[in-house]
C-alpha cells in the first residue's frame, strides 16, 4: 500500500511538471500574427488595366517565403480614404487657378463614383503644412478651401506626407495619399526615409501628379522627381507627369481608373525566418507573363512600436490647422 501512495506522488509529480514544461512550450512558441492587406494594381505590357483576375492566378512572397491568400476581393469595393496634398510653393503661384480647376474635376468625378463611406481630407504644403479639411465627403467644403489656397516660399513634401499618413492611420478601408506637386523638397523637417515609412506604417498608397515647370533637364530637379517616384512605387502607388489642361485632367482620371479597379489580396504571414530587419520585403507576382503587378514593397512588423527614425505627434515639426 505504501508502495502505491509512492507510486501515485511520483506520477503526480511527474505529471505537474510535464504540464508545466508544456505550458511553458506553449507561450513561448506562441506567436501573435496580423493580416498584411496589399492593393494590388494589374496591368499589360501595353498599359491596360487588367480587373478580372482570380486569386488563384496571384502569388505572395514574404521575405521570399511564398503566402497562403487568405482575403481576395476583385475591384474592391473597400472604402476609400484620400488624402489629397496641394503643394502651393511659390513657382506654383502662376498656374495654380489652372491646376486647382483640374484637382475639382477629380474630386467631383471621385464623389460621382464614391462608395457611401469615401471621404477626403485636404492638405496644402509650401514652407508649411496647412490641414484645410479635415475627411469629408462634402464637396462643397472642399471646393471652398481650394479656392482660397495661394502660394507662398518653400516645399515640405516630406512633412506632408509624414502628417497625412498619421491621419490615415486608423481610417477603415483602404487608404491614398494623392500628391500634387510642380517640385522637390526643399523646406521639410521629415526625412524621405521617415515620410516613407510613415505611409507604411499607415498602410497607404502614394499617386503623384508632377507637373514639370521646365521641360529641359538643366532646369529640371530631377533628382526631387525621382524620390516622388521612389515614395509612389515603394507603397504601390505611381507618378504621372502630365501637362497643364488637358493632360491633367488625364492624368486624375487615370488614377481614379487606378483606384476603381484595385485588387486587395491579405495574408496572415507565416513561417517567416527571424530577422532583425523590421521591414519585410512583399513580391506578389501572377502567373501570367504578359502582365505586370504593382502593389507596395513591403511592411513593418511591429505595427504597434513607435518608430526610430521618426518624431513622434510631439516632434519637430511645422503643422499649423
Amino acid at each position: 500500500m505504501r508502495e502505491a501512495r509512492r507510486s501515485w506522488r511520483i506520477a503526480a509529480a511527474a505529471a505537474l511538471v510535464m504540464g508545466a514544461w508544456a505550458q511553458e512550450r506553449r507561450t513561448v512558441f506562441r506567436v501573435e500574427v496580423s493580416l498584411v492587406r496589399l492593393l494590388v494594381t494589374v496591368r499589360t505590357t501595353a498599359g491596360e488595366l487588367v480587373g478580372d483576375l482570380g486569386k488563384e492566378d496571384f502569388e505572395v512572397f514574404d521575405n521570399g517565403i511564398p503566402q497562403e491568400i487568405a482575403v481576395f476581393e476583385r475591384r474592391t469595393e473597400q472604402p476609400l480614404s484620400v488624402a489629397l496634398l496641394v503643394d502651393t510653393s511659390g513657382s506654383t503661384a502662376i498656374k495654380l487657378n489652372e491646376e486647382m480647376a483640374s484637382v475639382l474635376r477629380f474630386l467631383r468625378l471621385f464623389f460621382q463614383q464614391a462608395n457611401p463611406r469615401d471621404a477626403v481630407t485636404l492638405y496644402s504644403f509650401s514652407h508649411d503644412v496647412v490641414l484645410e479639411s479635415s475627411f469629408t465627403q462634402r464637396l462643397a467644403r472642399l471646393e471652398r478651401q481650394l479656392k482660397e489656397l495661394r502660394g507662398e516660399a518653400g516645399t515640405s513634401l516630406y512633412d506632408a506626407i509624414f502628417f497625412a499618413s498619421r491621419a490615415l492611420e486608423g481610417r477603415e478601408g483602404r487608404r491614398v495619399i494623392l500628391v500634387v506637386t510642380d517640385g522637390a523638397d526643399t523646406t521639410s523637417v521629415k526625412s524621405f526615409h521617415q515620410a516613407l515609412e510613415a505611409a507604411h506604417l499607415a498602410d497607404a498608397t502614394i499617386y503623384g501628379v508632377m507637373i514639370i515647370p521646365v521641360k529641359n533637364d538643366p532646369g529640371r530637379n530631377v533628382g526631387g522627381e525621382n524620390a516622388l517616384i521612389s515614395l509612389s512605387t515603394g507603397t504601390g502607388g505611381r507618378v504621372i507627369s502630365p501637362t497643364l489642361g488637358e493632360g491633367l485632367n488625364e492624368a486624375f482620371e487615370t488614377i481614379l481608373r487606378d483606384l476603381r479597379t484595385q485588387y486587395l489580396i491579405g495574408y496572415y504571414p507565416k513561417n517567416i525566418p527571424y530577422s532583425k530587419d523590421r521591414f519585410h520585403r512583399v513580391r506578389v507576382t501572377v502567373k501570367r507573363p504578359d502582365l505586370r503587378v504593382l502593389t507596395r514593397s513591403g511592411y513593418y512588423r511591429e505595427f504597434g512600436e513607435a518608430s526610430s527614425s521618426g518624431a513622434g505627434p510631439g516632434g519637430p515639426h511645422r503643422h499649423r490647422q
